[in-house]
């Protein structure tokens, strides 16, 4: 594909049309393929500064729009159309000829995890990962989380109602805790920590964690 650093582009996906847009490293050694969760999109704070950080640690950051956001609805489909449009993307996201780390915020990090190890995909980063609907901890997700199947870091806020850090069970990742932070890394004004700092911490955490990827 030509160069700018970043460029968007249209994928065709069985579950309609995606959008990718590139965030360039000067000399990628990785692809973070990250898309959004079922609330929002690639806006989402977090994923705007993992899109703004982490080329400046060699690492090209590829923001995935679902193809149910780019057509305009509102509810994101059932989950197994949520992975049939990011199995389809996949191939985009192997151009570069990269290992690509799938990830993603909220649901994006469940599709993430159910579908890397089938995908190929060199990790999983899962953002703000929704244990459990709120108020629901006998719902449990884990299965999803614990059956990755590859290196997986987990950054989730203090006080996400989708799960707190305290209630993941132990597992085979890493999990990064963001004091204070809500479902979307928010902090109350009254806490110990600004907002652009808890972003730090999310963007510190990844940088880290994928320099020590093999």
């Amino acid at each position: 594909m030509s160069d700018p650093s970043d460029l968007s582009e249209t994928v065709e996906t069985e579950a309609g049309a995606a959008r990718v847009t590139w965030h360039r490293a000067p000399a990628a050694r990785l692809v973070l393929a990250v898309s959004h969760g079922a609330g929002g999109g690639v806006e989402a704070r977090d994923l705007q500064t993992l899109a703004h950080t982490l080329p400046g640690h060699g690492v090209t950051v590829a923001l995935v729009e679902q193809p149910w956001r780019v057509a305009g609805r509102k509810v994101a489909p059932a989950p197994r159309t949520l992975d049939t449009g990011w199995r389809g993307l996949w191939p985009a996201l192997n151009r570069p000829g990269l290992p690509v780390i799938a990830g993603g915020r909220s649901a994006g990090a469940r599709v993430a995890c159910r579908t890397a190890a089938g995908l190929g995909a060199h990790a999983v980063l899962a953002l703000s990962f929704p244990l459990h609907p709120p108020g629901r901890p006998e719902k449990s997700r884990a299965d999803e989380l614990l059956g990755a199947g590859v290196p997986t870091l987990v950054v989730q806020g203090g006080n996400d109602p989708f799960g707190s850090p305290a209630e993941f069970p132990e597992g085979p990742y890493r999990l990064v805790e963001v004091p204070y932070g809500d479902h979307g890394f928010a902090v109350p004004k009254r806490a110990s920590l600004t907002q652009d700092r808890a972003l730090e911490i999310v963007a510190d955490a990844v940088a880290q964690w994928t320099a020590s990827l093999g």
